[in-house]
């Protein structure tokens, strides 16, 4: 404040010399001139009459300083006003420095009320002072806090005002609504009413300004609402035919935003904007605004009614010929369809021009006569690329429509698209893909595009080092195969499947995705499924599951499980580590990933290997995790836990304590007893590994005969072993204990050095035997423990009671021959005293391991009676439950027919048995009676 005030007493003091000067100068002038007038003498007329004496004499003064100007415009007369005014507007014209100047001089506090002044020069001229300031953002920022300011601009606007106020007033609101308060305050005071009326003004500066401010305003969703109640669309569209390129770009990006507003855009329909808009882009001189052009109809065409008004009018096949630099479809039509026809009104877009212009040259080359008899392939000039991709992108977002779809299928908009998957330019290729893409979901776009040859180029775009390209092309492939074999087919046969496995491993994750899905859309067919296999697909699925994108870890693991569906697969897919990363994935706080992966486990789960490897890995906790949680549980995961199980029937009896019927016992399968929650389930390997405890044993079922193989390498070992202890390492014999002593000669020192040294290499050289042949027991396959006795049960059953009659004696007999060889019937109340685990304790002391197979128990109790029996009857195929129970209860449940074979009795449905195993082998109990209770308790 101190230097504004410091300057302004400097102007003023600098203004009094000034007009003392001036004084003087002036007595000088008038003496002169009077003395001049006496030596002319005729010419000289009667001096005028000196001014009244209360008037002050005019004054002229020059000013070099910018407070100067601004005390001016706080003057009373309106000649210095209009003066000052002016001198600031050209003062601020200049740079920005000096607006920020005159804003520190408080020149706009002074400027504002002259906006209002009765004299119009005065008005026009603050005006522009003040509209040319607020480019500078410090002074748009003092006018938003006059409330003032804005309204006094828009009042300005009247009609009756001059054009140049008109100018400057638009370029005003103009920098004023760059801030969205402003934009607010010139739509509440009605701004918008008088700029539309300013674009129909003839001053080409009042429409580029006007229209520059409702383009910035439309950025509002108000002024989009109220501009058609204002009839401001019919004037923009007139605005395309300005002859100022920068009206013509201001008008369209005005367009383009108001377009965004559903009734403007009924609107614009009526107006028939987009026929005007086609015409637009027929104009190859207007070239650098055609991008513009073509994306407020990629605005109007998302509406229905705007698809079917193009359809009927023709606009669509218009602009797709103009996108394609083919001739517009009118012209083919007016040539008769012959070739003379095509060749005199082909190419008529720049001869249209010509003739429009009246006979003026297009781009300064040819005339309008001599373009109507050129060929009409070198007349037409084609599009740009950025156009060609707007265009594509425009089709792309009225496909998303399902009614859209129909009508540019219709339309034949596919042939377009194809046609600019061909074209240099990446990003025309890319946004070709993605329209076809969006247009493939349309079941009959899915074979108009392989009838008009569209599948081979796609697949040839997968092999483009664009990432974006890839993208593209590998989405428009995974909608097209989509429920249509042929498709899939077609891309086999011009070697998609290898571009797509080699897709798999591409940087761009997108890619990965659809280029998942699309493989999985291929598996449907076999021959195309197993062609994928053999390229070893399944091995390059494993890499994308290690990524962190959820849509890449769901489809990949879909296309997992339309893959691992045969045993080569699953072992491949097992064998490189992928399960590993399928139960991660089932951690994922995702849906559709842990949903896709429960059911790549729910495929891989069917085979006992892989079912073996995800318990091992921990996935059954993970699904049962899942199973029972209250936002994660989904069917999936239900299936999968329930596959998984079937397969590893161990596991299920661990887990669940009950088989069914269909759950058949084979070797290998083991009782651990009942799994504990939170408790791991551990595989038969790791049991054996495991020290002797004082627990309860697992039970082996392994009727699988000891290998011959195993017998001679056994005793090869044997052999092996009797031949080194002959001589031991010390050099003593193993019969005597003793030193073999031989009369020798005396030896000299070196032959003792000598003897000592290889002595010392025989040593080193059976140490690294026995280390062999340590590392070698280890590398060795786990093998499980053999049951030569459940064998012996085997062949004894198969003799004996398979051939019996019914499965009713089969049951009976089966429970009488598992009673005898585990101990015998136990009499009631009597279970505690019958001794069965010191027998057990002694078998697993003579195994040294917590295994036992179940054959070699000969005193058992139900548990052991249960499992024994379940094992036999599912070798002779007599169907029967395991259950388990509390405190090492277990029992059996069959399904039997009515024993009365009277003719004419009453047939009734199979009834369910409990097989008592224990107390009276061989009794079939009901399963709701009170013995059969009393049997499965204490």
């Amino acid at each position: 404040m101190v230097d504004s005030k410091r300057s302004l007493d400097l102007a003023r003091s600098h203004l009094l010399s000034r007009e003392r000067a001036l004084t003087s100068s002036r007595d000088t002038a008038r003496s002169h001139l009077s003395s001049r007038g006496t030596d002319m003498g005729k010419k000289v007329k009667k001096d005028e009459k000196p001014p009244p004496d209360d008037v002050f004499d005019p004054l002229l003064v020059e000013s070099r300083q910018a407070g100067t100007v601004v005390l001016m415009l706080s003057s009373p007369e309106e000649d210095v006003q209009a003066k000052a005014c002016e001198a600031i507007y050209k003062y601020v014209d200049k740079c920005d420095e000096n607006k920020k100047q005159l804003l520190d001089l408080n020149a706009i506090e002074a400027l504002l009320p002259l906006l209002q002044s009765e004299d119009r020069i005065v008005r026009r001229n603050a005006c522009m002072a003040v509209s040319v300031m607020t480019a500078h953002p410090e002074v748009r920022k003092k006018l938003r806090k006059n409330e003032e300011a804005i309204p006094a601009m828009i009042t300005l606007l009247a009609p009756e005002e001059d054009t140049v106020v008109h100018e400057f007033c638009a370029l005003g609101l103009s920098q004023m609504a760059i801030e969205f308060s402003s934009k607010a305050v010139i739509f509440e005071n009605n701004g918008i009413e008088p700029l539309v009326k300013c674009l129909s003004s003839t001053d080409p500066d009042v429409q580029k300004n006007a229209i520059e401010t409702l383009a910035q305003l439309l950025l509002d969703y108000q002024t989009r609402a109220a501009i058609k109640d204002c009839d401001g669309l019919s004037p923009m569209l007139e605005l395309l035919k300005s002859e100022f390129s920068i009206i013509q770009k201001l008008a369209l990006l005005a367009l383009d935003r108001a377009s965004q507003d559903a009734d403007n855009r009924g609107a614009l329909r009526e107006l028939e904007a987009m026929s005007k808009l086609v015409d637009f882009v027929a104009h190859p001189e207007w070239n650098d605004l055609h991008v513009m052009a073509v994306m407020v109809l990629a605005n109007l065409l998302e509406d229905h009614e705007s698809l079917e008004l193009v359809k009927e009018t023709g606009t669509l096949k218009r602009l797709v010929a103009l996108i394609t630099d083919q001739p517009p479809p009118e012209e083919e039509a007016k040539g008769g369809g012959g070739k003379g026809g095509k060749a005199e009104k082909g190419g008529s877009r720049a001869a249209k021009k010509s003739a429009k212009d009246g006979g003026k040259t297009s781009r300064g080359k040819k005339s309008s006569e001599e373009k109507e008899e050129s060929v009409p392939g070198e007349a037409i000039i084609p599009t740009l690329p950025d156009v060609k991709m707007c265009a594509a992108k425009a089709i792309a977002r009225s496909a998303r429509s399902a009614e859209n779809r129909k009508i540019l299928h219709e339309q034949e908009a596919e042939k377009m698209l194809i046609h600019l998957l061909a074209h240099e330019s990446t990003e025309v290729q890319t946004a070709a893909a993605q329209a076809l893409g969006i247009m493939s979901e349309n079941l009959l776009t899915k074979d108009s595009i392989r009838e008009w040859e569209g599948v081979q180029p796609l697949v040839k775009l997968l092999n483009s080092d664009n990432g974006d390209v890839k993208e593209a092309a590998s989405l428009a492939l995974a909608n097209l195969t989509a429920n249509n074999s042929t498709n899939c087919h077609d891309i086999s046969n011009f070697g998609g499947i290898d571009a797509l496995i080699h897709t798999l491993a591409d940087a761009r994750e997108e890619a990965v995705a659809n280029a998942a899905c699309c493989l999985t859309n291929m598996a449907t067919e076999e021959a195309l499924r197993s062609d994928a296999q053999n390229k070893h697909i399944v091995v390059k699925l494993i890499e994308p599951l290690k990524s962190k994108n959820t849509n890449v870890q769901s489809k990949c693991s879909l296309a997992v499980a339309a893959f691992v569906c045969d045993v080569d697969s699953r072992s491949d897919f097992r064998n490189n580590g992928g399960i590993e990363y399928l139960i991660t994935l089932l951690h994922s706080g995702n849906d559709e990933v842990r949903r896709n992966s429960s059911w790549a486990i729910a495929v891989c789960a069917v085979d006992e290997q892989t079912a073996s490897e995800v318990c091992k890995l921990g996935g059954m906790s993970v699904l049962q995790e899942i199973q029972v949680s209250g936002t994660r549980r989904n069917p999936f995961a239900d299936v999968a836990l329930q596959n998984l199980l079937n397969s590893n029937l161990s596991a299920k009896y661990s887990l669940t304590g009950a088989l069914s019927s269909t759950n058949i016992i084979l070797d290998g399968f083991y009782d651990a007893g009942q799994l504990r929650p939170g408790s791991q389930f551990l595989s038969l390997e790791d049991y054996c590994k495991q020290e002797l405890h004082d627990k309860r044993p697992v039970l082996l079922v392994n009727a699988k005969p000891e290998s011959a193989p195993k017998e001679s390498q056994s005793q090869a070992d044997a052999e092996m072993a009797k031949d080194s202890s002959k001589t031991s390492v010390s050099g003593k014999s193993s019969r005597t204990g003793r030193e073999t002593k031989a009369p020798s000669p005396p030896k000299s020192k070196a032959q003792k050095e000598k003897e000592e040294k290889q002595r010392e290499e025989e040593i080193q050289a059976q140490l690294q035997r026995e280390a062999e042949n340590q590392s070698t027991t280890d590398n060795k396959p786990f093998e499980m423990p053999c049951d030569s006795n459940l064998c012996q049960y085997l062949e004894e059953i198969t003799e004996k009671i398979q051939p019996l009659q019914t499965t009713r004696e089969q049951v009976i007999a089966l429970a009488q021959y598992v009673s005898d060889h585990m101990g015998g019937p136990i009499e009631k109340g009597e279970l505690a005293n019958f001794s069965y685990e010191l027998p057990i304790s002694q078998i697993r002391y003579e195994m040294k391991s917590n295994v036992v197979p179940i054959g070699k128990i000969k005193t058992g109790i139900h548990i052991h009676r249960a499992l024994l029996f379940k094992v036999l009857a599912d070798r002779i195929a007599v169907g029967c439950t395991l259950n388990r129970g509390e405190y090492n209860l277990a029992w059996n449940e069959v399904m039997l027919p009515d024993s009365d074979d009277t003719p004419g009795a009453p047939k009734f449905p199979p009834r369910t048995f409990v097989v008592d195993l224990v107390h009276c082998p061989g009794k079939l109990l009901r399963a709701d009676s009170p013995e059969a209770a009393q049997y499965q308790q204490l």
